[in-house]
């Protein structure tokens, strides 16, 4: 079945991403669908026209057509390949509606996480040229105030330790270019972390503790944030480094699972689930 029409005949079958579209975000006014649709796809990655008409299904007129209105109305925009990218007006919103449910889905993880570990856990992201938490375990270690060390909201600069590399490898190549001036890496460290998944280093949000950073993807294959797990150096040596990479990506992964899931539920079904429900596997 088509997902929408264009008023006069029924469209091609969808492509993957169109079918997978949750039925209770189509209105039945077709251009409005076909209008949610382009966006679905390029809120997953940066698109171009070609991929547009054949993952949507529309014909390329009208994918043209209603990309080029999308992008006066600043709901899309064009980066520096001519792909299609969310706009100003839609950009800051779906990032903080992500994050948001990335924050609520990180809770069961970083507990179990910490659980298993002895270790703290917390999940970053990359704002501007900064890092900052916007989770971590309940059960950290407190100072001697009973306040947490990395409280969320604690940002530091995104120019070092295994959390920036995390960060930045798997970005475009121009906010790679951007992001390594000024940082105490290079590109060649990036292409060393993608090789490996994974960054150990100083923690500089915790300076004298080492942290061991993995990426945190969602809605395919980008990275949206970065699971890091930090302790005193003797404590991570004594851990068996295989066991606790294993164990990291595992969460990780556990992590992206319930933030697809979550993406794939109404706003207003996602409210009355239980957030529970998306721990570890």
């Amino acid at each position: 079945m088509a997902i929408v029409t264009d008023g006069t005949r029924p469209l091609p079958p969808a492509g993957p991403l169109a079918a997978a579209t949750p039925q209770e975000w189509i209105s039945g006014i077709g251009v409005l669908d076909k209008a949610s649709l382009l966006l679905e796809i390029v809120e997953r990655a940066p698109t171009p026209l070609s991929e547009l008409v054949t993952r949507s299904g529309l014909s390329r007129p009208t994918a043209h057509r209603i990309a080029v209105a999308l992008e006066r109305l600043g709901l899309l925009a064009r980066d520096f390949r001519g792909r299609f990218v969310l706009g100003p007006r839609l950009g800051s919103m779906s990032v903080e509606a992500r994050y948001d449910r990335l924050a609520q889905a990180s809770v069961p993880v970083l507990a179990d996480l910490h659980a298993r570990t002895g270790l703290d856990a917390r999940i970053l992201r990359r704002r501007g040229r900064t890092q900052t938490c916007v989770a971590t375990c309940a059960e950290a270690a407190r100072g001697p105030d009973g306040a947490e060390p990395v409280p969320v909201g604690m940002s530091r600069p995104a120019t070092a330790g295994p959390v920036a590399l995390v960060l930045l490898a798997w970005q475009e190549p121009e906010e790679i270019h951007e992001g390594l001036r000024g940082a105490r890496f290079t590109a060649a460290h990036l292409a060393q972390v993608r090789r490996r998944g994974w960054a150990r280093g100083s923690d500089v949000m915790l300076p004298g503790d080492t942290a061991y950073a993995v990426p945190v993807r969602a809605g395919g294959d980008r990275v949206v944030a970065a699971l890091s797990v930090s302790g005193p150096a003797g404590r991570m040596d004594a851990l068996p480094g295989r066991w606790l990479g294993a164990t990291v990506f595992d969460s990780a992964a556990a992590l992206a699972d319930a933030l697809d899931r979550a993406r794939a539920v109404p706003a207003g079904v996602r409210g009355r689930t239980a957030v529970g429900a998306a721990g570890p596997r």
